[in-house]
């Protein structure tokens, strides 16, 4: 079964006719070109392949693209703005928060909306105290970033690269 949805991807508008069965995942890559998300584990266990939707971390391996018709869709390439780099961006490359590379846009993204989830005060497994606001400890950073495998075990300087945004 076959049909019609938009996505409005990085800020481009696109319709497109898909089965629906595919993933949102392989809409972005091999239907529309979009790179940036990474088939990783195609199992939601890796995070390679995690985008914005509204802001919110979607795992796009695990997600048909019909659910998300109409949706706005922010990849790692989309978060640049007049060429500048998105500050999440800019400081993986400053702290060194990437060595191949693979997993960087899934992590940027599922980063950028981990910062709003503490801006909103929403606790995670390790937040002690759930009546008071959110501290972001390192602890924090690693609960909330644990859907995000680095194979290159970059670890420590993303939780650097995070850290520094928050600050």
């Amino acid at each position: 079964m076959r049909r019609e949805i938009t996505l409005h991807v990085d800020g481009t508008g696109r319709t497109l006719d898909v089965d629906t069965r595919t993933t949102l995942l392989d809409v972005l890559r091999e239907h529309l070109r979009v790179i940036a998300p990474k088939k990783g584990c195609d199992h939601g266990q890796c995070g390679a392949c995690t985008v914005l939707e509204n802001g919110e971390r979607v795992t796009t391996c695990l997600s048909l693209a019909v659910a998300h018709d109409g949706a706005e869709i922010v990849t790692a390439a989309g978060l640049s703005i007049d060429g500048a780099l998105h500050p999440m961006q800019q400081a993986f490359i400053e702290h060194d928060g990437l060595q191949c590379g693979y997993c960087t846009p899934g992590q940027i993204c599922s980063a950028i909306a981990m910062l709003e989830e503490v801006r909103e005060g929403r606790p995670s497994h390790v937040t002690e105290d759930l009546n008071a606001p959110v501290e972001l400890s390192d602890d924090e950073i690693r609960e909330r970033m644990s859907g995000n495998l680095c194979r290159c075990g970059a670890y420590v300087n993303i939780v650097a690269a995070i850290r520094s945004v928050a600050g």
